[in-house]
């Protein structure tokens, strides 16, 4: 049986409006399309065009001037996002990458990442962090590569 997809909403564009709208609600307290618009670096009549969709997918509430709030399935999807996002940098942060590395890197991968295989990375990642012997081993192994 194929690996189901990490993509929980359906697209990489609807899980990174997922994921921004809990980052504005945790940091402000409420998401409004002007802010969605500002950090995304996306017009807003595209960032409203998005919200209806999201507002008809039942992931948002959204009502025109007055902001914008997740649904509970909205809320369940964007949590998984940011913890994929968390676990990807995590375990690569174990290996010293610089930070930019790091955050093209996850960019690219936690739209992508199957849950099966987030299991395996999260479970390395625990590990490693147990036991600085072997990760230091696993290093070394990294660093004499060619």
């Amino acid at each position: 049986m194929p690996a189901r997809s990490q993509r929980t909403s359906g697209s990489v564009a609807m899980d990174d409006y997922l994921e921004q709208i809990l980052h504005l609600i945790e940091a402000k307290g409420y998401a409004r399309a002007v802010d969605i618009s500002k950090n995304l670096g996306i017009s807003q009549a595209s960032v409203t065009n998005m919200l209806r969709k999201l507002d008809s997918e039942g992931l948002v509430n959204h009502e025109k001037y007055r902001g914008t709030v997740l649904t509970e399935e909205g809320h369940r999807i964007a949590r998984a996002i940011i913890e994929r996002h968390e676990t990807l940098t995590r375990f690569l942060r174990l290996f010293g990458l610089d930070e930019d590395t790091i955050y093209r890197d996850v960019e690219g991968m936690e739209h992508h990442v199957s849950r099966p295989t987030l299991a395996v990375i999260r479970a390395i990642a625990d590990l490693l962090e147990s036991n600085p012997a072997m990760l230091e081993e696993a290093r070394k192994k990294i660093d004499s590569q060619p």
